[in-house]
């Protein structure tokens, strides 16, 4: 097998080992950095965008310390949605497949939706490694089925999106039934200052690993605007998904009543479509995701849960239906393509509204292309601000030409035709400059 560069940081063999099968060879930023502080049990906030590997970076270390002879709670994960809390219970169960038997270490996932006594039932032994929502695992410690006061690492993964969701008071409960002397390790894209106070409440000096995007958005993301113009949004969707024939597209938009009607739409028009959103029933919710990892559907339209939440493989083309009010979730949605080194496409379908939200984008670093898509060929367009800069050098041009000549003191007769034809020409001049200093 290649040797890989984990090496450095001293794991158990197994792990070692668990490292090679998953086929890293060697640190991310965010691994380098949290590594080591979680083998020395200090307390950290990770801030990293998605697909960073921040996963691992806390995975790996608690595998490693955990003693695998006391058969109590040593380590909770907590993440905002079921299907990333599955996730992570599923990335420890890989970590777990080459352990030996005086090795192997007990982990359960506990999320809303399940059957909650069946749960409190097997209970009866206790797992070594907690993953789960906040809520159903507070549920659980107020039921006295899950004894937390043994675990002394909480990781509260996208704590961000925990504040969103509003789950911070459920991992707060959580937190005040551990030890004092609790190592706290919070992931987390943004640190919102409502945040704050919970991060000072539990971690007095905590380490900070920050790893600063290269770039706001991965290189190998195109990222196009489509204007929707007098046309209807959806058939501008529907036209984008047949000419591209995507290995999987993902279409975002900010409800869950939005993404219904979406779906619904293209449903009608002929497509097979998968959807994602919080209004579907646990059951469902399952139900779809194993349809999509099972690639049943080539389109899916989702909510913003999808964006973070949610990690969806072989994902080739984002279509942002509408933009998202907090423009940090672009880049959220835009990298759920272009992942592992493959290149990805997001298009973003724009309205007169959101000039703003794009030049915002514009100053945040991302480079947008202008096209359109007639009779299922896709066109270039002029750049989309090219009118505006224009009007506005015309006003400059206007400025200066007044400045430039200016009103006689002495008044005659057919002064204002004469004022306009040297205006006219002054005008003339700067445009010819304008031009050839833009070639």
């Amino acid at each position: 097998m290649k040797a890989h560069q984990f090496e450095i940081f001293g794991f158990q063999p197994f792990i070692n080992k668990a490292i090679d099968e998953l086929g890293f060879h060697k640190p991310t930023e965010i691994q380098r950095k949290m590594i080591p502080m979680v083998m020395r049990g200090e307390s950290a906030i990770g801030q990293s965008q998605t697909g960073t590997g921040k996963t691992h970076s806390y995975l790996l270390p608690i595998i490693n310390k955990i003693n695998s002879d006391d058969q109590s709670v040593q380590a909770v994960i907590t993440a905002p949605t079921r299907e990333l809390a599955q996730q992570i219970y599923h990335e420890v169960l890989k970590i777990m497949e080459v352990a030996e038997v005086d090795e192997k270490i007990m982990s359960r996932c506990y999320v809303g939706g399940t059957d909650k006594l069946r749960t409190i039932e097997k209970l009866k032994t206790q797992p070594q490694i907690v993953v789960g929502t906040p809520g159903r695992i507070h549920d659980l410690i107020k039921e006295q089925a899950l004894f937390v006061h043994t675990a002394n690492i909480l990781v509260i993964d996208e704590a961000d999106m925990m504040l969103d969701m509003g789950f911070i008071e459920d991992v707060d409960q959580i937190a005040s039934r551990m030890p004092e002397n609790l190592q706290m390790l919070v992931f987390s894209a943004t640190i919102p200052e409502k945040l704050k106070p919970f991060l000072k409440k539990y971690m007095e000096n905590p380490q900070y690993a920050h790893v600063q995007p290269e770039e706001i958005s991965a290189r190998n993301i195109e990222h196009v605007l489509v204007p929707v113009r007098s046309r209807d949004k959806t058939n501008v969707v529907y036209n984008i998904l047949t000419s591209i024939n995507p290995y999987l597209a993902i279409v975002f938009t900010n409800t869950k009543v939005k993404a219904d009607e979406v779906a619904d739409a293209l449903i009608e028009k002929g497509l097979k479509v998968g959807r994602i959103h919080g209004g579907l029933s646990p059951r469902d919710r399952k139900k779809m995701m194993t349809q999509i990892r099972s690639l049943e559907f080539q389109y899916i339209v989702a909510t913003d849960l999808a964006a973070r939440g949610i990690d969806i493989q072989g994902i080739s083309h984002v279509i942002n239906y509408e933009l998202p009010q907090d423009l940090d979730f672009y880049v959220h949605r835009s990298g759920r393509t272009a992942r592992a080194g493959n290149s990805g496409i997001s298009y973003v379908i724009y309205e007169t509204a959101d000039e703003d939200s794009l030049n915002k984008l514009e100053k945040m670093g991302l480079e947008f292309s202008h096209q359109d898509i007639k009779q299922g060929e896709w066109i270039t367009l002029p750049e989309r601000n090219k009118r505006k800069n224009r009007q506005r050098t015309e006003n400059e041009i206007d400025v200066k030409a007044k400045t430039m000549v200016r009103k006689p003191k002495k008044v005659k007769p057919g002064y204002k035709k004469k004022m306009k034809y040297k205006m006219e020409q002054v005008k003339k001049r700067e445009r010819r400059i304008k031009s050839r200093d833009s070639k």
